[in-house]
């Protein structure tokens, strides 16, 4: 059973408590700034661990001190759901403890 998606209104809602996090096109988005590259590729790696523990995979790319997500549904048409967010606070819960802003 495919995933439904959200309203505009309720991405928009999702994204207030999300900071940095934002709509761009189909996709929610962010990008955060580390320290260094090594301190970016522990983030990725963690990012990744937590996209398998939840089966749901974004765009995830990484800088030299950058790492950057775009995150949409496939199954629900490439739309915005509870998934999306649920992957953005996650990532945002272990953010900060990598040095990221």
């Amino acid at each position: 059973m495919p995933t439904e998606p959200l309203s505009a209104h309720d991405v928009e809602a999702g994204l207030g408590e999300l900071p940095g996090w934002q709509m761009e096109g189909d996709r929610i988005t962010r990008t955060y700034r580390l320290p260094s590259h090594f301190a970016a590729a522990g983030l990725t790696v963690h990012v990744a661990q937590i996209q398998d523990e939840l089966n749901h995979h974004s765009d995830l790319t990484l800088g030299y001190n950058t790492v950057a997500l775009a995150v949409h549904t496939h199954d629900a048409g490439g739309a915005v759901t509870r998934k999306d967010l649920a992957l953005a606070a996650r990532v945002e819960a272990v953010a900060a403890g990598h040095g990221a802003r």
